[in-house]
Formats: structure tokens, C-alpha cells, sequence
């Protein structure tokens, strides 16, 4: 199995504190059996009005970052509630890496666990824009922002944590003896 090294990606900033998980996924989109099919109600009461129509507003409605692959947000991002399907709606929507100021402990956690990168660096989020393209090396933990030509300096990824992720979760890392 192969650890994720180095990743490339449009930025989609959620410029907001405190992003808990019943924002992420609320309770009444919880009631799947399989792990699968949340990606369409991630952030739903930000996305969609009572009826059901899109919020223009909402930064993940405009179509420049309808497909962008990177979240950034700011600090305490999956407060809230345990629930690992937060990581989940977030990986199932196509988003391949949130980087954030910082993260609730137990969203940083369920994350791994479900094979989603994340990085915690302050200052990438204060240096980042809607719209930048960000490579990032989790081996190293350097977010590059390709736009502004600026470096900013995460805390790597352990290797255990890296094969976690290539393996899609900790689940499938157990289940191939590692």
C-alpha cells in the first residue's frame, strides 16, 4: 500500500468558525445503514433554501467551486457531535483535503479514520483565497499555494497515518494486515 504524498487542488474557503458537525451533515440525513450516499447533504441547510432550491450565496453552489477539491475553513472545524459521518459527507461530496486552522479533536480523528487528509495551519488558511490552487505534501506538510507562490509549514503526517489514508480508512488499513 502506498502513502499519499503530494496532492494538487482548487481551494473552496468556508470562511467561518466553528463549523460543527450537525452543519456538515444534519441528524436527519443519519438514518443510512451503509457508509455510503452523504456527499449530496453535506452542508444542506447552507446549500439548499426550505423548498429545496440552491442557495446562491453559498460558496459550494457557484460553479467555479462546484468541483473544487479543497475545503478551507477556520478554527475548530468539526466541533460539535462524534459522528464520523461528517468526514464521511465531506469525502463523499468529492473533496480530497480540508486544511483549517484547527480541528475538533474527535472530527481530526474520525477523518483519518476514514481515510480523509486534513492539515491543521493557521497561517495557509489567513494566506489562502477562493479560488487559489494549493499543493500540498503531506509527507512533508507543506501547502504550497501554486497562486501566490507562498509556502506555509503543517505538521506532516506520520507514515502510520499515510497508509491509513492510501488504504481508504482504518478499516481497509486492519484488513490488509497493514
Amino acid at each position: 500500500m502506498e502513502a499519499i504524498n503530494k496532492f494538487n487542488g482548487v481551494v473552496c474557503p468556508l470562511n467561518r468558525a466553528n463549523i460543527d458537525t450537525d452543519q456538515i451533515i444534519p441528524k436527519q440525513f443519519l438514518k443510512r445503514i451503509e457508509r455510503q450516499g452523504f456527499g449530496q447533504y453535506v452542508f444542506h441547510h447552507w446549500r439548499f433554501d426550505d423548498e429545496g432550491n440552491k442557495r446562491e450565496d453559498f460558496i459550494m453552489n457557484q460553479t467555479q467551486y462546484e468541483n473544487a477539491e479543497i475545503l478551507v475553513a477556520g478554527e475548530n472545524f468539526g466541533c460539535g457531535s462524534s459522528r464520523e459521518h461528517a468526514p464521511l459527507a465531506i469525502k463523499a461530496a468529492g473533496v480530497a483535503c480540508v486544511v483549517a486552522a484547527t480541528f475538533a479533536r474527535i472530527f481530526y480523528r474520525n477523518a483519518i479514520n476514514i481515510g480523509l487528509p486534513i492539515l491543521e495551519c493557521p497561517e495557509a488558511v489567513a494566506g489562502t483565497e477562493a479560488g487559489d490552487e494549493l499543493e500540498i505534501d503531506f509527507e512533508r506538510g507543506t501547502i504550497v499555494n501554486l497562486t501566490k507562490g507562498q509556502v506555509f509549514q503543517a505538521q506532516p503526517f506520520p507514515e502510520f497515518m499515510q497508509k491509513i489514508m492510501a488504504a481508504e480508512g482504518l478499516i481497509n488499513y486492519i484488513k490488509t494486515g497493514r
